[in-house]
């Protein structure tokens, strides 16, 4: 028999990956799980069309091409937001969501506002014209975004013109546009404008009720769908202290009695669905045949937590030495190795580094989400 802390361990794993659908009841679209998960860390926009589609009944019908048009017809959209990085966040959500980031998120940016030159008046000039470049839906790449800014002597390159991107973003002036391939085929991502892709929402940050309701709006979504997890899980998450989601927390009680519950364990306290806290009490089930999933490095099941991280068994994210792997491979939600993919002649391989001698069982469900995978970018996959 496990002791109590393995037991407890296995059963969080068990809990997180229903809840953040890498298990059943999966969503029925990739817009439908990104409007359960909030936000998804965007950052290597290629593996994270994998986050969205792994989460779906309906994988082989979930595609990366299927992906990709739900972020052209605007319905997924991706911009700088929380902590900030990039992250895929559902139009209905991106409103309120950068009401309650941009303040923070500009003061945080405040030394590279200075460093590259961009204050008041030139965050104005530079808004202005990026707004005009893409108003009317006249999406445009960042390099022609650039040439664009150049033209009326801004910077065009560089930190100085990064930040006027960035700037614009958190300003509700720029958001994500429909992607376009390159002559070369590869997809490259667009701009439009805020406010013809995010409709029917206040300008400016929240502040008063309006900030409470919104911390209560987060703190129900994210411990809904990512518990359990504790508040400095979630504040590291979001970039909120946790202040404000203790605040937040009070406010999803208060809004949604009896939906958010906590259990806690080795000192800290963990809040999750409330019907998920017997399922903590009761004993872990094994999956039978054990499950492997191939997650990106950035995907939620990582980067959904910090103090309580060390749950998936091992450290991430992973900072690869002598060119190895960088994304995360799963046996029944525990950390197990390491994977990339390349492309060679129209085939997908993928390099995949397991941290121990894999049993046959485990071996089948590799080859099955391998497979998976390989279904899902609609291209031959194996094993490098």
């Amino acid at each position: 028999m496990p002791d109590d802390g393995a037991l407890f361990t296995a059963k969080v794993r068990q809990v997180r990956m229903k809840r953040q659908q890498l298990r059943a009841p999966y969503a029925a679209s990739a817009a439908e799980a990104l409007g359960s998960l909030l936000a998804v860390q965007s950052q290597e926009f290629a593996y994270a069309r994998w986050t969205l589609a792994q989460r779906c009944q309906a994988l082989p019908n979930v595609t990366a091409a299927s992906v990709e048009q739900a972020v052209a017809d605007g319905a997924i959209l991706r911009t700088h937001i929380l902590r900030p990085t990039w992250h895929f966040v559902h139009r209905d959500d991106l409103g309120w969501l950068m009401g309650l980031s941009a303040d923070r998120l500009h003061q945080g940016n405040k030394g590279m506002y200075r460093q590259t030159g961009l204050d008041q008046e030139a965050a104005a000039r530079s808004g202005h014209v990026l707004a005009r470049a893409v108003e009317g839906g006249a999406h445009k790449t960042r390099e022609e975004l650039a040439a664009i800014l150049g033209a009326a002597g801004l910077p065009s390159k560089g930190l100085a013109f990064i930040y006027q991107l960035m700037h614009a973003e958190i300003s509700r002036i720029l958001v994500s546009g429909t992607p376009v391939r390159s002559a070369g085929g590869a997809l490259k991502q667009t701009y439009a404008l805020f406010d013809e892709r995010v409709t029917g929402t206040a300008g400016g940050p929240l502040t008063g009720t309006d900030r409470e309701q919104a911390l209560g709006r987060l703190a129900l979504r994210y411990f809904a769908s990512r518990g359990p997890a504790t508040v400095k899980d979630c504040a590291a998450w979001s970039g909120l202290t946790m202040k404000d989601v203790n605040l937040g927390l009070t406010v999803a009680h208060e809004v949604s009695p009896g939906t958010l519950g906590s259990i806690s364990f080795e000192g800290m306290e963990f809040h999750l669905a409330s019907e998920d806290v017997e399922a903590l009490s009761g004993p872990a089930q094994d999956e039978a045949p054990p499950r492997v999933d191939l997650i990106q490095c950035y995907d939620e099941y990582v980067m959904g937590y910090s103090q309580s991280r060390h749950f998936l068994g091992g450290t991430a994210p992973y900072f690869p030495e002598d060119n190895s792997p960088l994304h995360v491979v799963l046996v029944d939600g525990r950390l197990a190795g390491w994977w990339r993919h390349a492309f060679t002649n129209g085939v997908c391989e993928l390099d995949i580094r397991m941290d121990r001698p894999t049993t046959p069982d485990e071996d089948i469900a590799l080859d099955a989400e391998v497979h998976r995978y390989g279904s899902f970018l609609g291209l031959q996959t194996k094993l490098a």
